[in-house]
């Protein structure tokens, strides 16, 4: 589908990390570097990749997996394919209940 998530996208503002602006970013659902949910450089890739995954492209969903990650996401989960697995699979759920 390709969906491109940019930060004007996003419901809430979150702090850039600039000293990693160019470090490596989420690589796939096996990634196992840290997942930084303070840095903006971080950020939108991942939800990129969920709103991709999940195959959707509007704000209600893009809002929905933001909320997930700012409130509900275990603090254990600290890989960024931990998170992935995580709000995809949340996300998936949404979206059959909301059929």
């Amino acid at each position: 589908m390709g969906i491109t998530v940019q930060p004007s996208d996003l419901k809430y503002r979150y702090p850039k990390v600039t000293e990693q602006k160019f470090e490596p970013k989420f690589s796939g659902p096996g990634d196992p570097s840290p997942f930084n949910r303070d840095d903006l450089y971080d950020i939108v890739p991942m939800l990129t990749a969920v709103m991709n995954d999940l195959q959707c492209d509007d704000a209600e969903t893009l809002h929905f997996l933001e909320d997930l990650m700012n409130r509900d996401l275990p603090r254990f989960l600290n890989s960024r394919g931990e998170v992935f697995a995580f709000l995809a699979g949340c996300g998936k759920e949404m979206l059959q209940h909301r059929r």
